[in-house]
């Protein structure tokens, strides 16, 4: 059976004055990321790109300002689609290869990817009968052939790293680097309103700690560190944001999961 062809290919919703989430409703869920818009005075952000299926750029190009900067909090395909559209990318040291070139360990695409069988990702580890089945439930425009999906290569990369500020002007967000689901994973985290941008560090949903590259211990101390902020609003990779007590819920239950396993 063919796939449909989506009216459009990204949808947004507005969070406030400066922030806007924006989403690729027909990516399956697994790989449904979080695409965050921040407008400041100075500069734009961009967490993170989706897939890049469909240009971001294009379909953002009312809301961003002149300079947009795209960050991001790690490199597996789902989060640096688009990162090739955008002058200036930041990422961690540890992952800055998978922006600059792209390759299977860092990004999770490898030579035998088949878009149309997720599970052919670089996902050792993963055992999960959902993810049978293509990567997308419609196509982005007539014609598009889905077996030619590879990543880009993104250009103007710089690295951030711990205690790193990110400035836009208006807004001022301090890089902390969160690694255990993945080695370069980091957030953005603003003080003076207890808002975090975690990427896949944390979200409210089953939390991915067994890919090739991911450490468990390393993992258990993100999660510890971050569980002491001082949060308001979790803005994530993932699934809804959410507040400081269900943050706590979501860490205790995997730091749970975790003792009853080692036990």
């Amino acid at each position: 059976m063919p796939f449909p062809i989506a009216d459009r290919w990204f949808e947004k919703k507005r969070i406030n004055d400066d922030i806007t989430l924006i989403y690729e409703p027909y990516v399956v869920p697994f790989l449904r990321c979080n695409i965050w818009h921040i407008r400041g005075r100075d500069r734009d952000l961009m967490i993170d790109t989706g897939t890049g299926l469909d240009s971001l750029s294009r379909f953002a190009r009312h809301i961003l300002g002149q300079k947009v900067t795209a960050v991001a909090t790690h490199v597996h395909m789902d989060h640096i689609g688009c990162h090739h559209e955008f002058d200036h990318c930041l990422v961690h040291e540890l992952e800055a290869d998978g922006l600059r070139n792209p390759r299977a360990e860092l990004t999770l695409v490898g030579d035998c990817f088949d878009p149309n069988d997720i599970a052919s990702l670089y996902l050792p580890g993963i055992d999960d009968p959902g993810l049978d089945g293509p990567m997308v439930t419609a196509l982005p425009h007539a014609g598009f052939d889905l077996r030619t999906y590879r990543l880009r290569a993104a250009s103007g990369v710089s690295c951030i790293g711990e205690g790193d500020v990110v400035d836009i002007g208006s807004r001022a967000f301090e890089v902390l680097h969160l690694p255990g689901h993945s080695p370069g994973s980091v957030g953005l985290w603003e003080a003076e309103t207890g808002t975090l941008f975690s990427g896949d560090a944390v979200y409210d949903g089953p939390l991915i700690d067994d890919l090739h590259h991911s450490e468990r211990d390393t993992y258990e101390a993100t999660l510890r560190r971050l569980r002491d902020l001082p949060v308001n609003t979790v803005h994530a990779g993932h699934d809804p944001s959410f507040g400081r007590e269900r943050l706590h819920q979501i860490i205790d239950e995997q730091l749970q999961k975790w003792d009853s396993v080692n036990r």
